[in-house]
């Protein structure tokens, strides 16, 4: 389906079809992603631009031909004058606030985010004690518990997992509480002979049984989230869960 743009965006588009030498439906693509990255950032594929590659604001810039120097300037210089016009310009028609097409797609009640962004065909917002993610249209909102997210990422080589940063380390989004939606699909297990890492949420059970005199770093920190969990929700006090994650950490 072709993408809708204003007039002033259509402009845009002939102009630098014309300058830059390429297609307008190439320039309409390298436009929907840096809109999608919220004017800083890109993730896209586009044929005549080399296939997939990566576009940063002031940082780094990546095309599918990486030995072609002239090609990632004619990418870097495309996207930041897309990311200067979309500062200062309408280019797409006014979409309503939590609709697919708007950049405040998250439900209202949230407020302004600390940070968002997206990749791909996800979208992300952290707020206070919420995460909001959009997947192919559908928003769902998570309980953040007591995690102070530092940041939010794709998974390699999976359209549809997120993972975290927290105090506790790297998690997967999939983990956490869900308030409304319908939520992300659960990390592939891979390891078949284990037990998953994560259970379905919101629902968490505490482990008792005996842990081993040592254990990995990411058997530790799975078992810590959870316990963040129970502590979240009531189920442990302050000094409960600080010792047990004392306990846990000295394992490592």
């Amino acid at each position: 389906m072709q993408q809708q743009l204003t007039p002033a965006g259509q402009n845009l588009v002939d102009d630098l079809s014309r300058r830059y030498g390429v297609s307008r439906d190439a320039v309409t693509t390298m436009l929907v992603a840096v809109n999608n990255g919220g004017g800083s950032m890109a993730q896209f594929w586009c044929g005549e631009l080399g296939g997939g590659g990566q576009w940063m604001r002031g940082g780094m810039t990546m095309v599918g031909d990486m030995f072609n120097s002239g090609l990632r300037n004619t990418v870097d210089n495309l996207c930041n004058e897309l990311s200067n016009a979309l500062a200062t310009m309408q280019l797409f028609p006014i979409a309503p606030a939590g609709s697919r097409n708007s950049r405040q797609w998250w439900p209202g009640d949230l407020g302004s985010p600390f940070s968002s962004g997206g990749q791909n065909n996800i979208r992300y917002a952290v707020f206070p004690n919420r995460l909001a993610v959009e997947l192919n249209g559908q928003v769902t909102v998570y309980d953040t518990l007591n995690h102070s997210i530092g940041g939010v990422s794709q998974q390699q080589g999976n359209d549809s997992s997120l993972t975290f940063s927290s105090q506790f380390g790297t998690l997967s989004v999939a983990g956490l509480p869900i308030i409304s939606g319908p939520g992300l699909p659960l990390p592939p297990q891979t390891n078949f002979a284990a037990p998953p890492a994560y259970d379905a949420p919101p629902v968490w059970q505490p482990d008792t049984a005996p842990m081993p005199a040592t254990s990995s770093s990411e058997d530790v920190f799975a078992l810590i989230e959870k316990l963040s969990r129970l502590h979240g929700v009531g189920a442990l006090t302050d000094a409960e869960f600080n010792a047990k994650k004392s306990e846990l950490l000295s394992r490592i």
